[in-house]
């Protein structure tokens, strides 16, 4: 079973913590266009997600028979490593790209979840495997006859964001944005100090310190 790399737990790290402090360090990096767009919504949204990306792609055929789009996607769960994020660029807005099996697939092999710039049925069956999932818009229409993936591990484009296979992804009930991987360690580093010394700040409001003065002194708010 192929597994993708993370060194140091990024994806463990970052889930401690929470996009608008992932959105904050970004940006003050010049990096603020790392957001996904914000129709794409988690299934669960107690429950962040970050790690590792590994991306696919594909593309709508309705001449297509039944047997190979399937074929097709499970080749797809077959590729997809262990310790990934997988993330789909469908170029189609018609159609469910994850359902039940699939996302038990997932969970047997060890993914952390899935992000789709697409949609998303049996949400109800797929909380119960515990995926994590973000999409787009529920359906009950599948792949079968209508679509199929067709490039792994290429860079994709949503909402205007490049997001390629070994990028982070970080995603909670805020929204999901993308962290490019020569950045991760030093993103990963920046957040938990932003976090820090939110506490601090956090600490000094509840003591009763005028939050001006608080400002001033952390230069965090």
């Amino acid at each position: 079973m192929t597994r993708i790399s993370d060194p140091s737990n990024y994806g463990d790290r970052l889930e401690a913590c929470y996009s608008g402090a992932v959105y904050d360090t970004l940006r003050s990096m010049g990096l603020p266009d790392q957001i996904l767009p914000r129709t794409i919504r988690p299934l669960d949204a107690t429950r962040p997600l970050a790690g590792p990306i590994f991306t696919f792609s594909g593309y709508a055929d309705h001449t297509v028979d039944g047997h190979t789009t399937l074929l097709e996607w499970t080749r797809m769960l077959s590729k997809a490593p262990s310790g990934s994020v997988v993330v789909c660029q469908p170029n189609d807005d018609t159609l469910a790209h994850m359902g039940e099996l699939s996302a038990e697939t997932f969970v047997y092999k060890g993914v952390r979840g899935y992000l789709c710039d697409g949609g998303c049925r049996d949400s109800v069956r797929i909380l119960e495997t515990g995926l994590r999932v973000w999409s787009r818009y529920y359906t009950p229409r599948d792949v079968v006859g209508r679509w199929v993936p067709d490039r792994f591990g290429e860079p994709v484009v949503i909402g205007g964001v490049t997001i390629r296979t070994g990028d982070y992804l970080m995603a909670d009930r805020d929204g999901a944005l993308v962290i490019p991987q020569e950045h991760i360690q030093e993103v990963t580093e920046k957040v938990e100090e932003v976090l820090r010394t939110e506490n601090k700040v956090r600490t000094a409001i509840l003591e009763g310190v005028d939050p001006v003065e608080a400002y001033l002194k952390y230069r965090k708010f």
